[in-house]
């Protein structure tokens, strides 16, 4: 897929070293075709490398797609560089007019909070607001898909003895659905989160499916049955030393935190990470693209409700 964003974003010369076609504006506008326009609500500390895995993952498609990025107003990020966020995000109130074909919202380090007690909570009721009547479809990770539950379902959280930490075999519901064409019966997805969401509280939303579980990692996959809607409590974004970088960052704060499970060689840090879910990530996203996405979207954005 021919990505348009900024020539100047970290992530181009990444991807460009990784022969991931990205183009500028200036070649995008000589092609005559309307790209899909997606908005990426970036909430990970680390934006840089968010974007970078994420774009990676939406290149895997013959359609062009224009990016644009999104930030909360009311938080000032720690871990990225004042400069970059001014570059290249934007505030809702700067897109609030804007229609997309797709929007991404990531996870977030606040999950051990209450809603009410994340400081941009209020700012985020308000796009997730109006996401549903500018989106065609909408992409929740990790905290993200348990904030929307909440918000649009009621769906509540719940606190894990310990932390859900390393990569886990799945199985999905209905190998027919579109999201997952081309999936195995058995695929996996990286985790990391110190809450989860229940099987019993979602059977009781019939606006909501449970298309995705784990015998170790729970629920992992829940669709809205109109399609708008797909939430995800794994990282099937992840780059592969992810959780090692996030495992070692914790034990150098002397946190506690084990050894990620079935992720390093003979279940050891010295070892370098098996990637089993680099295939699953690509069709997961490839699928919500090409079946949630262009194959729903109107050709003229003013029409989405």
């Amino acid at each position: 897929m021919p990505l348009n964003i900024p020539d100047k974003l970290p992530a181009v010369k990444l991807l460009r070293n990784e022969n991931i076609f990205v183009m500028n504006k200036t070649q995008a506008s000589h092609q005559d075709i309307r790209p899909l326009k997606i908005v990426i609500l970036n909430l990970m500390p680390l934006k840089i490398t968010t974007e970078t895995d994420l774009l990676r993952l939406l290149s895997n498609s013959p359609l062009q797609i224009e990016i644009d990025f999104l930030k909360i107003k009311s938080h000032t990020p720690k871990n990225t560089p004042v400069e970059h966020m001014t570059a290249f995000y934007r505030t809702v109130d700067e897109l609030k007019n804007n229609k997309y074909d797709g929007m991404i919202i990531t996870g977030a380090p606040v999950e051990k909070l209450e809603y009410s007690e994340v400081s941009y909570w209020e700012e985020l009721k308000q796009i997730l607001n109006w996401a549903e009547h500018n989106v065609t479809s909408t992409l929740f990770i990790c905290w993200a898909a348990q904030a929307a539950l909440y918000h649009y379902y009621k769906v509540p959280k719940y606190q894990l003895n310990k932390k859900m930490f390393g990569v886990f075999e799945h199985k999905l519901s209905n190998p027919k659905l579109p999201i997952f064409r081309g999936f195995d019966d058995v695929f996996y997805v990286p985790h990391s989160r110190h809450t989860e969401i229940r099987e019993a509280d979602l059977n009781k939303v019939d606006a909501l499916e449970i298309i995705a579980t784990s015998a170790n990692a729970g629920v992992t996959m829940v669709k809205a049955k109109n399609g708008r809607q797909l939430f995800i409590t794994g990282h099937a974004e992840y780059a592969r030393h992810t959780l090692d970088s996030e495992y070692k960052r914790d034990k150098a704060k002397n946190l506690p935190v084990e050894i990620p499970k079935n992720y390093y060689p003979q279940n050891n840090p010295d070892n370098k990470p098996v990637m089993r879910w680099r295939s699953t990530a690509n069709l997961l996203f490839a699928n919500w693209l090409n079946y949630y996405v262009y194959q729903e979207t109107p050709y003229n954005l003013e029409e989405i409700e």
